[in-house]
């Protein structure tokens, strides 16, 4: 399945990204000072293609940061589903250990010595 992910939408996705970054390797001046656009403090010259590209790359991490954020509720709520479940199968066992014990002693078999 992740073959068939990757074949249809990363193969075809990285070929427009290819190409978008050959079309586009004119240098441009990216000016972060929209009154003085001429400020070499504020501004930055490169290919275009590293601006789309960082953009793209910028776009990815912040979808993934909101996507981390907003599932934050599921994944505390597995660990405590998950803490709950070790506790309750730590009692199941200790449960299980007495039953055995009992067994043991109401048939009068020899008790084999438990671990814990």
């Amino acid at each position: 399945m992740k073959k068939i992910v990757n074949l249809v939408i990363l193969v075809p996705l990285a070929i427009v990204l290819i190409v978008l970054c050959v079309a586009n390797r004119q240098s441009v001046l990216l000016a972060l000072n929209p009154f003085r656009p001429d400020d070499p403090m504020l501004s930055v010259a490169a290919p275009f293609f590293v601006f789309l590209l960082l953009s793209f790359v910028f776009g990815v991490v912040v979808g993934g940061l909101a996507i981390w954020f907003s599932q934050a509720k599921y994944r505390k709520r597995a660990r405590i589903e998950a803490r709950s479940a070790v506790k309750w199968q730590g009692e199941a066992d200790k449960q299980k250990k007495r039953a055995d014990h009992m067994a043991a002693v109401a048939t009068g078999l020899p008790q084999i010595p438990s671990k814990g």
